[in-house]
């Protein structure tokens, strides 16, 4: 494996291993909401039962605010198992010194936010950063251009294979106290031989030649199919990181009227105007928005790292 080939590998493993770090740190965020919003809701259902026995709300009510907290419990159990998983998925790329696997022997939680991130503010200089980049520095493709080169020396050696070939051998038998200078050219003291191979044929030699030419052409299709790729990735990767970025001022803003939406329905409820049922109505629109909120952060950001590693496999 060459030393192109390793970055390569080496970036693509630290690249999973940062975007499972992410993935860990959202579902904890998660997890959090639903936390959240539980204790929301019980303090709900208490209230609820107050305000039945005092005669101010029906019984149905208490029904009501009993079922909602119930979805949300599920809810949060879900949350909790999927937040166990993904930190049994980051243990893969925890390891200790002399190549040992960290166990995790109890859970621990990310010190880490979603919202912390540099890329909000460093993905601009990322995407000017690919504006100079020429996709044949990028290490891939000199892996191919290597390939190439040793290719190109096996179809020069299997050329060798149909010209003539010319050995000339002599033995020379010198007896002791000879002198040497005084030796004829042909005298017996020498013995020459001279040997002389013409291929007739050459079907093994032009068989082999093909072979060597059609091996530098697929390399160069090759080479044309990755410099597409990356191509490829490299737009796509862009795109996707601009267009989370614009979703993510969308998704605050759509959060935000849902908030809205909740605390005037919360106050027509304290003056006998709503109802639980809308309020409950409500309250699972905020946390629908606030979930996709999270995962739209997370998608920006395992974009930008993307992007980045993508940026490490370009040779200075």
């Amino acid at each position: 494996m060459t030393e192109a080939e390793q970055a390569v590998l080496t970036n693509d493993l630290l690249l999973e291993a940062e975007n499972t770090y992410w993935e860990w740190v959202q579902y904890y965020e998660i997890y959090k909401l639903k936390s959240k919003i539980v204790d929301i809701n019980k303090d709900r259902l208490q209230l609820t039962k107050k305000t039945f026995e005092y005669g101010e709300r029906p019984a149905i009510d208490t029904v009501e605010a009993v079922s909602q907290l119930q979805s949300f419990e599920l809810q949060q159990r879900d949350a909790y198992l999927n937040f166990v998983k993904s930190t049994q998925q980051l243990q893969v790329f925890l390891w200790k010194d002399g190549q040992e696997l960290f166990e995790i022997s109890q859970l621990f939680y990310p010190s880490d936010q979603l919202s912390d991130h540099a890329a909000y503010s460093d993905f601009e200089f990322l995407l000017q950063e690919f504006k100079n980049m020429e996709t044949n520095s990028h290490l891939s493709i000199l892996y191919y251009n290597q390939k190439n080169n040793i290719l190109e020396s096996e179809r020069k050696l299997k050329w060798q294979s149909f010209l003539p070939k010319l050995d000339f051998t002599y033995n020379f038998f010198n007896k002791e106290n000879y002198r040497a200078d005084y030796l004829p050219l042909f005298d017996n003291n020498f013995q020459y031989g001279l040997k002389l191979e013409i291929p007739v044929f050459q079907r093994e030699a032009r068989a082999s030649y093909q072979m060597a030419k059609i091996k530098i052409n697929q390399n160069q299709l090759d080479t044309q199919m990755k410099k597409r790729e990356l191509d490829t990735k490299i737009e796509t990767y862009k795109n996707e990181l601009m267009n989370y970025h614009s979703q993510i001022d969308l998704s605050e803003n759509n959060l935000t009227n849902y908030q809205r939406l909740l605390y005037a329905e919360e106050t027509k409820y304290s003056n006998g105007e709503s109802s639980l049922f809308l309020i409950n109505s409500r309250e699972n629109k905020v946390i629908d928005a606030q979930e996709k909120f999270i995962s739209i952060k997370t998608k920006f950001l395992k974009s930008f790292n993307k992007l980045k590693w993508m940026k490490e496999n370009f040779s200075l």
